[in-house]
């Protein structure tokens, strides 16, 4: 990783994924996790900060916003071009990172080390341009169609900036996804709502050492920026 590094504090000597090399889901039961000497228990900020970054991971929200946008907007009919935005957009990706990860060549299905990005995120970005092109072919909601356009603009953003620094894509992910669903529920709630739960996000990733407080708000500006120009260049 290139840039400023934070420097470490004790939890970052007994957990792997601390350092930025580990695999960040949660160890064994009551906190422990392997290879922590004598098996010293994780401090309880270490264990909630995994399982936000597990519950909020950019896969889970790219594959779960299409079919809600969708079921929102359009119905069950909407839901289901939903899926099909959902079956491109997350889980093609989300499939060749798995098969990185059983294979070796990546860390985790986080992308902890940010040299490994580079090949799976050019897949999500082909992945999101098929199935940009598929649902405007298809006649696809418009706004199922924004929501896709807003994903390829983010990754638009954060690919070359991740190709020389690890902006963050769970701050990026997590802030468009709040600014498009408070296009389609009441928008004070939805911001204030989502707002806590992106800066829970971008706790829980410097509090792992995952990432600098910079480059989170690098992901916040880059993502809720990709949504919003989307949008307001779709009118809609």
């Amino acid at each position: 990783m290139t840039g400023h590094e934070p420097a470490r504090d004790p939890a970052a000597d007994t957990d792997p994924s601390a350092a930025g090399t580990g695999d960040p889901t949660p160890g064994g039961a009551g906190g422990l996790r392997p290879g922590m000497p004598g098996g010293v228990r994780e401090p309880a900020a270490t264990r909630v900060a995994r399982w936000v970054t597990g519950v909020f991971a950019p896969q889970v929200l790219v594959i779960a916003l299409p079919p809600l946008i969708g079921l929102l907007t359009g119905g069950w009919p909407g839901a289901g071009w939903g899926l099909v935005a959902s079956a491109l957009c997350g889980g093609v990706p989300a499939g060749v990172i798995l098969a990185g990860v059983r294979s070796g060549r990546l860390d985790s299905h986080h992308l902890v080390d940010r040299e490994s990005r580079t090949r799976p995120l050019l897949v999500a970005m082909g992945a999101v341009s098929v199935a940009l092109v598929l649902l405007a072919l298809l006649g696809a909601p418009g706004l199922l169609v924004a929501t896709v356009t807003a994903m390829l603009a983010a990754l638009a953003l954060t690919v070359p900036i991740t190709l020389r620094w690890k902006i963050s894509f769970h701050a990026a992910v997590s802030t468009g996804t709040v600014v498009l669903l408070a296009h389609v529920l009441p928008a004070a709630p939805a911001l204030a709502a989502g707002g806590l739960i992106v800066a829970l996000i971008c706790w829980a990733r410097v509090r792992l050492r995952h990432h600098t407080p910079a480059q989170v708000v690098a992901g916040v500006v880059a993502g809720g920026g990709a949504a919003w120009a989307t949008l307001a260049a779709f009118g809609v």
